[in-house]
């Protein structure tokens, strides 16, 4: 939620210039230039075989690897540096002035000429939210285009299809990838590659009930063990929406995450009340760095010590900005992740990254690394 990305050289845009906005009564994959605002999107177009026609991203998007060398068409409007705490407080006083929390670079959409632009409508500070896109296409629309013979265009409906997302549950996830495919193509080839890449998604998953959460009967703990999921750390939120189902598949019973519901806050006395068997720490777009930064600030808190997770050294760390922040192909990989802590099943060989590594012995390879980095100096004053 809070990267920021290198600039692109002056270079990646020059193919742009040339092309024009789409005209015709049909689009085929050769006549689709795609911006993705969000990166669950652009992995999801990716997946659907539709990654040769991105022309642009968020400033967030770094997956599959090659959409880096895209132009970036969104800004944060705030520093996304600092603690969890600091940067939670910039965050909250944009929102309290009705401002957004990104911005989008109308300058370089105008210049990209996409065909579509797909965004979300779930959180409107994880990303750009629909409303932003819309008053930026509005703008591009206003500014009087010009058609192929120099003069101004009297048309002033959109060429640019907006695509939004909103996906609280695996179902929808599901849902969201099949009306992407359906944007961009529609064809009966395409629906049934579509259908094909999600049957193989859900095909890895636990043979259970994917059906969305109010539609499922209760179902009892039992034996599981407790599980809470930390999506921010100061102040402290419940991870919701997709993980409570994901924790229920890998094993783990999710005590104060309700799944199809948006992420709530949640108190310390709660936590403490709650005394999960395992805690997993997964902040909203941070790498596991930034998460064990974020935990050992959580550690400082004189309710930490009291917890059955941290005292039978059950608290883990993942990045939950490659995988568990993200409604696309790779929440099948965060339940894999879930599986390992949860189950102590062996670690998947076909992740690109493992992805989660117990807090302490995180904390224990930094005091480590902070060790051989004294002695060394030590020993360099000491031949000086």
């Amino acid at each position: 939620m809070f990267r920021v990305q290198p600039s692109v050289p002056d270079s990646v845009y020059n193919p742009v210039w040339k092309v024009g906005f789409y005209q015709g009564d049909g689009v085929n994959s050769a006549d689709l230039r795609i911006v993705s605002l969000i990166p669950s999107a652009t992995e999801i177009v990716a997946a659907l075989g539709y990654g040769d026609c991105l022309v642009g991203r968020s400033h967030e998007c770094d997956y599959p690897a090659a959409v880096t060398e895209l132009p970036i068409c969104t800004e944060p409007k705030f520093a996304p540096v600092g603690t969890s705490g600091e940067i939670h407080e910039r965050v909250t006083e944009l929102l309290a002035s009705a401002l957004s929390v990104y911005r989008v670079k109308t300058d370089i959409l105008a210049a990209l000429k996409p065909t579509h632009i797909i965004t979300q409508a779930q959180c409107e500070v994880c990303a750009v939210s629909l409303s932003d896109v819309e008053q930026a296409v509005t703008s591009l629309v206003s500014a009087n285009p010009v058609d192929a013979n120099g003069s101004e265009s009297p048309i002033k409906e959109s060429p640019i299809k907006i695509v939004s997302l909103q996906p609280a549950c695996l179902a929808d996830v599901w849902t969201d990838m099949a009306q992407v495919a359906e944007a961009l193509g529609g064809s009966t080839a395409s629906k049934a590659s579509t259908e094909t890449v999600i049957e193989q998604l859900r095909t890895r998953l636990p043979v259970v009930n994917q059906s969305p959460p109010d539609q499922q009967p209760d179902q009892q703990p039992d034996q599981q063990p407790t599980v809470v999921c930390i999506e921010w750390t100061d102040p402290l939120m419940a991870a919701g929406n997709w993980v409570p189902e994901l924790v229920t598949l890998a094993g783990g019973h999710d005590c104060l995450g309700k799944a199809g519901a948006h992420s709530d806050w949640m108190s310390w006395e709660t936590l403490v009340a709650t005394d999960p068997d395992i805690i997993i720490v997964m902040p909203c777009g941070y790498d596991m760095a930034e998460a064990h930064k974020a935990t050992l600030e959580m550690a400082a808190h004189e309710a930490w010590t009291q917890l059955k997770a941290v005292k039978n050294e059950r608290v883990y760390l993942t990045d939950g900005n490659q995988y568990f922040n993200r409604p696309g192909p790779r929440l099948v990989d965060s339940w894999e992740i879930l599986a390992e802590i949860i189950q102590g099943k062996p670690v998947s060989a076909s992740r690109s990254s493992i992805g989660w590594q117990l807090f302490g012995e995180a904390s224990n390879n930094e005091a480590s690394n902070n060790g051989a980095s004294n002695n060394g100096a030590s020993n360099n004053g000491a031949s000086n």
